[in-house]
């Protein structure tokens, strides 16, 4: 997960809606089953996953809980980083 991705996708669904990233998800979520794929194609749909749903999740909590962007990600990527750790 790339912070800086995070943040400018955050910033695209606050501009636009959070259904073009949903739907953009599932989309290449779908490109994984494509047996045709090397690991290494395989590992940047992953990574693109990884940051679109970390965007979503980022968006929950300023949604959800009224964090400013920047407070969000921070508790988003402290979140992350504990599942890392444990």
């Amino acid at each position: 997960m790339k912070l800086p991705i995070i943040k400018h996708l955050t910033q695209f669904i606050e501009e636009n809606d959070e259904d073009f990233v949903i739907e953009t998800i599932e989309t290449l979520e779908s490109l994984t089953e494509v047996s045709s794929l090397k690991d290494e194609e395989l590992d940047v749909i992953g990574e693109l996953i990884s940051n679109l749903y970390g965007a979503v999740e980022v968006n929950k909590l300023i949604r959800d809980q009224g964090l400013s962007q920047k407070d969000a990600l921070n508790t988003f990527m402290q979140r992350v980083l504990g599942s890392i750790d444990k």
